[in-house]
């Protein structure tokens, strides 16, 4: 199983961690984004660290698992190295992609991540493919899929799900409904009260649970992965969850009001889950307290890292392209310039 599952205490003290992890590296690239030191854009998970969480450690760690535009929480959960995730967000050569994805494009195929993507329901047809491939091979694995509550409207989400209910594949989708697709509130996106309930127009079970507990969200997916190892196909769950940031970070947020997050902030993922393992005897507020001066010492070490490592060659812009050289593209890679174009050439 899992390096923390839920079902020994081991597990569960290392379930909190990394929600604490999470917690800890997108509040850290929050700050470090407004402080002009990371660019692009940043979407935060801060609020949701029970999905990601509670969904990876069901996993095993060969199983695969499609992320989204908000992808952070899924990287750590998932098991991957915050310095490399924090040296793509800086864009330097040691990140993941080589410092070209930046935040919303971190993969690490090896380790089952097969990436986080800014296209909205991208992830669905992703998993699914790698289902199939799973399938056709015959090997004891799942491919899962993360996406927005925005994304169930999305064409291509229905395709995959279609797909693999058809074909019975052993394929899992997650949506994470933090309540708004962007600005819009959920209940003005969908004509459903539940978004699990669109999984029985493909006769596959759809189930909704608490995203903010991640037992319940450990559970739903162990069952889905037992589901789906039988071959009796794919499960759509639901997970309700919050994120406490806006959309990306920069974003004035004048759809909500504070009243709505604190509202939410009171059923914290991290603080009932650590109150849960102290009542059990299983965690002390000391412990508690060293987990979480580690988990910032951590991160800072990963800001450390990031800051050092080197930018990557301006001649490596065109690398990783292409499985084979392309001679359309290859005549750009030997003379790249700062504007796009080619030395002694139109930059269109």
């Amino acid at each position: 199983m899992s390096d923390y599952t839920l079902e020994t205490e081991a597990g569960r003290r290392e379930a909190l961690r990394r929600m604490l992890l999470i917690r800890e590296f997108d509040t850290t690239a929050g700050e470090r984004f407004n402080d002009g030191d990371i660019p692009g854009f940043v979407h935060l998970y801060i609020g949701e660290e029970a999905v990601g969480v509670g969904t990876c450690g069901a996993l095993e760690p060969e199983d695969y698992v499609a992320s989204t535009h908000r992808g952070h929480g899924h990287c750590i959960s998932k098991g991957l190295d915050p310095e490399l995730m924090m040296a793509e967000l800086y864009g330097k050569a040691d990140g993941y992609c080589n410092g070209k994805g930046g935040s919303m494009h971190i993969a690490d195929v090896e380790a089952g991540m097969l990436g986080a993507n800014g296209i909205v329901g991208a992830g669905p047809p992703l998993a699914t493919g790698a289902a199939l491939t799973i399938d056709y091979q015959d090997r004891d694995q799942v491919a899962l899929a993360f996406g927005g509550d925005g994304s169930v409207a999305q064409g291509q989400v229905h395709e995959a799900v279609n797909l693999a209910a058809t074909w019975d594949l052993p394929a899992i989708f997650v949506i994470e409904n933090n309540q708004y697709g962007e600005a819009t509130p959920v209940e003005k996106q969908h004509n459903v009260d539940n978004l699990s309930d669109t999984a029985g127009a493909y006769d596959i079970p759809g189930v909704t649970v608490d995203g903010m507990d991640v037992t319940a969200v450990y559970e739903a997916v162990s069952e889905a992965r037992d589901r789906a190892l039988a071959g009796d196909g794919p499960t759509l769950i639901e997970a309700e969850t919050y994120r406490y940031r806006g959309h990306y970070e920069g974003d004035h947020e004048p759809y909500r009001d504070e009243a709505e997050i604190e509202q939410w902030r009171e059923r914290d993922a991290i603080e009932s889950f650590k109150e849960r393992l102290i009542e059990r005897g299983e965690l002390t507020e000391a412990e508690f307290e060293e987990m979480q001066a580690e988990v910032e010492e951590t991160i800072a070490d990963a800001v450390a890292y990031a800051k050092d490592a080197d930018l990557p060659d301006p001649e490596q812009a065109y690398d990783d392209m292409f499985g084979e050289p392309v001679p359309e593209i290859q005549q750009f890679a030997s003379r790249p310039r700062a504007d796009g174009g080619t030395e002694g050439g139109d930059p269109t």
